[in-house]
């Protein structure tokens, strides 16, 4: 692995505006984003020869070939990882380009999921999800808040973590979608207000709970060589993983319910990259739920096990805190774009182009997915 590391960087970045409302399709979101991503780079869309469609998206290879005039596409595949899919597209993205398989490879990403059929329903039609059909659908837990639940109830019973610990994590990143001026959620939250906000499924509250939204980003990411003479600064990646959980696959069911993929993955993205947890200024690190952001950080090393509660007080998180996270909003407040959008915000703050939000001086960075039963992916990048 260590044979990938800087040879392929992020050249081109792109996001539509994020809304609660689009008469836009899921593919034209995508590819709105997707040439914006394009132009950013420098190039033309005749010049992407590689293309990751978001695994349970609705757009193929060809509708890419069809409606960019592609005449040589050398590659596409998926990666069937839920919210993991979009880090791990990237480490996908990587190989292919290292292999010469491929010089310029789109990630595209778009979605309607306030617009369109609710999550629930949506669930029920992936086929990787069917391993939640003997334990959990039966008692009527179908969607995704309902099956991640039990995985904080058990961090809170075994380590004492709270809810209002969970609340740092939204607030925070309610008060960085503020500064970013395309978030859909852009309304002070305090602890309070967390803690008033209605149950959704025990222990999660709505305030811990991603924003569904209309909208689409991509990235494009390009071979160390080329990049040094494209039009944007190249944002080199150092290290790059992916990570399963243990068996069995129904969370429920394992015996420890508190450990995701990414623990696996972590340390090998890490070793690839040659830096340490305290080289990273700035984190993206996957919020579908409050939850899954503290135990990621303790999955990361960051933390020991048990104690993502305490690290995420007082402000750790926030742009002078000693991890700042989510600079963007994330999927908790921002716009829920399968983490796609965690990639673009990642490449804006190594650029020194994060505005409002913009994290001194941050010279490494690194952007989590975290999807399906606990399946972990992570990029380490660099300026």
């Amino acid at each position: 692995m260590a044979a990938l590391t800087e040879t392929c960087c992020v050249t081109g970045i792109g996001e539509t505006a994020y809304t609660r409302g689009s008469e836009k399709s899921p593919n034209a979101l995508q590819m709105e984003a997707s040439l914006a991503a394009i132009a950013d780079a420098g190039l033309s869309p005749g010049d992407i020869d590689g293309v990751i469609p978001f695994s349970t998206g609705s757009a193929v290879a060809e509708d890419f070939i069809t409606n960019f005039g592609i005449e040589d596409l050398r590659y596409s595949v998926t990666a069937p990882m839920g919210g993991a899919s979009c880090v791990a597209a990237v480490q996908s993205a990587v190989a292919a380009i290292s292999a010469g398989i491929a010089t310029h490879v789109l990630l595209p990403m778009g979605r309607r999921g306030y617009s369109g059929p609710r999550a629930a329903a949506r669930v029920a039609e992936f086929p990787q999800f069917r391993i939640v059909g003997e334990f959990e659908m039966p008692y009527g837990a179908v969607a995704p808040v309902q099956l991640y639940a039990p995985m904080a109830r058990r961090h809170m019973a075994l380590y004492g973590t709270t809810s209002r610990q969970f609340a740092e994590v939204a607030v925070t990143m309610r008060t960085h979608a503020i500064l970013n001026g395309n978030a859909v959620m852009t309304k002070p939250i305090t602890i309070e207000d967390h803690q008033r906000s209605r149950m959704i499924s025990d222990p999660f509250r709505l305030f811990d709970c991603s924003v569904e939204s209309d909208g689409g980003a991509a990235v494009v990411i390009s071979g160390a060589g080329r990049a040094r003479d494209m039009r944007r600064k190249p944002i080199y990646i150092m290290g790059v993983a992916e990570g399963h959980p243990d068996s069995p696959s129904a969370i429920t069911q394992r015996p420890d319910l508190t450990v995701l993929g990414l623990a696996k993955a972590a340390p090998r993205a890490f070793e690839m990259a040659g830096v340490a947890r305290d080289d990273i200024d700035v984190a993206q690190i996957y919020d579908c739920f409050t939850y899954t952001v503290l135990c990621q950080i303790e999955d990361m090393g960051f933390c020991a096990k048990g104690e993502g509660g305490a690290f995420v007080e007082d402000g750790a998180l926030g742009l002078g805190g000693r991890l700042p996270t989510n600079t963007h909003g994330g999927l908790l407040s921002q716009s829920h774009m399968a983490g796609m959008n965690h990639i673009v915000e990642l490449t804006r703050q190594l650029r020194g182009d994060g505005g409002r939000a913009q994290v001194l001086d941050a010279e490494i960075g690194l952007v989590t997915g975290y999807g399906d039963m606990g399946d972990g992916s992570i990029a380490i990048m660099r300026r």
